[in-house]
């Protein structure tokens, strides 16, 4: 038997087709608009059933053992029943504010933020927090405060791509398609990034920039692009605000200046500047290579006013502003108690740029546990997370993690996390739950993603332990939803859709077709109704309003002031295509594939430090180590060394994070520096 669903293995959303064996899943096959060789792989995807059905899995609740270091098997009363109970003690002790709840990694974002933002206004805390200050969101807000949205590129119609900090060879099947499919018509593909990718491989230009120099480039661009008229002079004219603050700021960066600074040729950069604005239309895929950096704001800002500049912004080919669908509001924002502010008090405009994504500096949550700042927190629920991992100072986080007078993990597995937690509550796969994910929440088409599976041995889906949790916390009445479909019809009902309109629909709704230059007839959702190449709201929070970089800002990364003792710059390793950050390195098919983490250093720097393909290495920060194997590589800048990304949950050693730093954070959107950071390298003594 075959049935459709939403793969939900990582942050992509592909649609698959599943195959069914005696109700069991036996395999996944992405859809795909290309013939099937010539269709982009995915091996998680492949796994699927060994992921699902593997022996790790968690399929009941745990509670830890009083007096011992390990966990009993308990029923899901007295789980829930505990975990609701330390609700009502931390409300009645502390406040309901000292109550936490930390939501983790892309995958499964959707409708479950939306009930957990619900369950929390309700109770009365405003600390429901996500990782979206080092993930995309705070990207977005860049692209909200420049013209009233997160683009999307049609790439497809392109006729110029720019691959911005990303790779989505190993990131986004569908996308790198589209960017495939683009190229064989004849598009120029352009790609920006410091490690040379198998996009770098396929480019017309690849330029090797500076780890965190985006913005510099961007600006370098602009100044180009306007001191030469290459900018589109009837939409800036009509469309936009604040040009001439622009050109006098973009002055600042011509290209003989810029260069030297971001290891980048100057003809390179006029080169990229001219053939984006004359190779129309033109469309930029940026992706979390411009997050994690703490000039990451402005750096966005400054790829964000290219779009617009070029005329390149909602045109067919271009940079799409999207179609939202109507949806009902379901997070209940307005029952929460005003005068309590929340951990992330500090990032106020971050905090409330967007009607939904709520709040996202997840490092406070880390503050407010070790400092108790701006007040303790108590206890945390963390869901779909691994923050011992993948969180910036793994040693900080795990500090704070044992302080913490209670906390509950919802997970599918055993994670380091886990290990720190006195409730563990079993989740379901993707593949055994029905759920509207946000790609879909947030533009047409809606596609469902369907349970397809029973829930494996007595793990629940996410939906149902948050439906369960408010009932016992005394919210039967706004959590009045039996089931994911009865809560996805609510939540559509303005769109007029269904649950069982979509699974009779399986490739998605489209509730409008695709329009192109909407601002023509809606204006852009800016306080001006244009695109905002100078922002008022950014300058009466206190912010720059055109995005400014200061003669330093190449060296804006952590441990840039002890670059005497720590002088290699290094770059947090690529997303692996076997694995989703931390995840599925115990299932068997995807070990043999990737089999070890390295350390990647350019032949250069190896020959100078007498270093050997396959010697064990010790990386050192003011804040850690780790010991990795090296790989001699040209991939990486001279200077620069890569290191693998997620591998911490596999072996402490190998934990990223322990380098990293969270002491300095970008001042809007509250983002650390753990994508690139000074540090040392030696051989590792037996």
């Amino acid at each position: 038997m075959k049935k459709d669903t939403v793969c939900r293995l990582c942050s992509s959303c592909c649609p698959v087709e599943v195959v069914l064996e005696n109700d069991r899943l036996a395999g996944a096959v992405r859809k795909s608009s290309l013939p099937p060789g010539e269709r982009a792989s995915c091996p998680k995807l492949k796994a699927a059933a060994d992921i699902v059905y593997s022996p790790e899995r968690l399929k009941t609740p745990l509670i830890r053992a009083k007096g011992a270091s390990g966990f009993r098997e308990a029923s899901w009363d007295e789980a829930m029943g505990l975990v609701a109970e330390k609700f009502h003690y931390f409300k009645e002790a502390y406040g309901p504010e000292s109550v936490c709840w930390l939501r983790g990694m892309a995958a499964d974002w959707g409708a479950p933020w939306d009930y957990v933002n619900r369950l929390m206004n309700l109770f009365g805390s405003p600390n429901t927090i996500g990782n979206g200050s080092v993930c995309h969101v705070a990207r977005e807000m860049a692209h909200v405060l420049t013209y009233g949205a997160m683009t999307a590129p049609d790439q497809r119609h392109s006729r110029c791509v720019i691959v911005w900090g990303k790779n989505d060879r190993d990131t986004n099947p569908a996308a790198y398609e589209g960017i495939y499919h683009a190229k064989s018509r004849g598009a120029t593909l352009i790609v920006i990034d410091p490690v040379r990718t198998r996009l770098a491989d396929m480019a017309d230009i690849w330029l090797q920039i500076r780890p965190g120099c985006d913005g510099l480039l961007a600006m370098s661009m602009i100044h180009e692009i306007i001191d030469n008229r290459l900018y589109d002079e009837a939409f800036v004219e009509e469309w936009t605000v604040g040009f001439d603050p622009l050109k006098e700021t973009a002055a600042a960066y011509p290209a003989e200046v810029v260069a030297g600074r971001i290891w980048l040729d100057p003809d390179a950069i006029r080169s990229t500047a001219r053939l984006y604005a004359t190779l129309g239309p033109a469309s930029i895929i940026e992706g979390n290579g411009l997050d994690m950096q703490l000039n990451i704001f402005d750096n966005t800002r400054a790829v964000c006013l290219l779009r617009g500049l070029t005329g390149n912004l909602d045109r067919r080919g271009g940079d799409l502003i999207p179609q939202p669908i109507p949806v009902r509001n379901l997070q209940m924002k307005d029952r929460l108690p005003q005068d309590v502010k929340p951990i992330t008090c500090d990032y106020p405009l971050f905090n409330e740029f967007h009607e939904t994504w709520g709040r996202q500096v997840q490092s406070c949550v880390i503050d407010a546990i070790l400092d108790e700042k701006p007040y303790p927190v108590k206890m945390l629920m963390v869901q779909s997370a691994n923050p011992v991992v993948t969180m910036t100072d793994a040693n900080r986080v795990m500090q704070a993690l044992k302080r913490l007078e209670f906390m509950a993990v919802i997970d599918p597995f055993m994670t380091r996390t886990a290990r720190f937690a006195h409730v563990v509550l079993p989740a379901t796969s993707c593949f055994e739950k029905t759920q509207l994910n946000r790609a879909f929440l947030r533009n047409n088409p809606v596609v469902l993603q369907n349970q397809v599976i029973d829930w494996v041995g007595d793990s629940w889906p996410d939906w149902k332990i948050i439906f369960e949790l408010a009932r016992r916390l005394g919210l039967e009445k706004e959590f009045p939803w039996q089931s994911a479909e009865e809560a996805i019809d609510d939540q559509l009902a303005p769109a007029g859709i269904t649950v069982e309109m979509l699974r009779q629909n399986p490739s998605g709704i489209r509730i409008e077709e695709i329009a192109y230059e909407k601002y023509k007839t809606k204006g852009f959702d800016t306080p001006s109704r244009k695109m905002e190449f100078y922002s008022e709201t950014l300058k009466k929070h206190g912010y720059a309003p055109v995005p400014t970089f200061d003669d330093d800002a190449e060296n804006r990364i952590s441990f840039y002031d002890q670059r005497d003792g720590f002088p290699l710059i290094g770059i947090s390793g690529a997303r692996s295509r076997c694995f989703t950050h931390s995840q599925f390195k115990f299932v068997p098919y995807l070990a043999r594939l990737e089999q070890e983490c390295v350390i990647d250093i350019h032949p250069a720097d190896a020959l100078e430090k007498e270093i050997s393909d396959g010697d064990t290495l010790r990386v050192e920060t003011p804040k850690g180590h780790i010991i990795m194997k090296a790989r001699i590589s040209d991939v990486v800048h001279p200077g620069s060394i890569r290191i693998a990304w997620g591998w911490g949950e596999f072996r402490p050693d190998y934990n990223l994070n322990n380098l990293t730093d969270d002491d300095r954070r970008n001042p809007v959107t509250g983002t650390p520096s753990n994508r690139s950071f000074m540090c040392r390298i030696s051989k590792a003594t037996s």
